[in-house]
């Protein structure tokens, strides 16, 4: 299992309102994620910067088996507002990713 971390912005004095929202994900979504292959998923956040992280075995896999579910379309519909713009993303980026440079297990 692969560790992959990556970060998102909200927009300014979303915070409390997006951590609301995930104290009460979806069942559903939750589904969603651990059928993708997703497990150890932590969100953590510093004002508006978030740093998200994750163990899946591979994440583009993953993610495209997420991405055009009904239920991430709602959910990702419903996250929207919170959310400033991509402006870190790099070549064939989905998400402004982090390399791992170090881990104690």
């Amino acid at each position: 299992m692969r560790r992959v971390a990556f970060l998102l912005r909200l927009k300014k004095d979303a915070g409390p309102a997006y951590d609301e929202a995930h104290r009460a994900v979806w069942p559903e979504m939750l589904d969603l994620l651990k059928r993708a292959g997703i497990s150890e998923y932590s969100i953590f956040r510093r004002d508006e910067l978030l740093f998200l992280t994750m163990h899946v075995e591979n994440f583009d896999a993953s993610w495209a088996m997420i991405e055009n579910d009904p239920v991430n379309l709602r959910w990702q519909k419903a996250m929207s507002t919170y959310f400033a713009p991509l402006d870190e993303l790099r070549h064939n980026e989905r998400f402004p990713m982090m390399a791992e440079v170090f881990y104690l297990p």
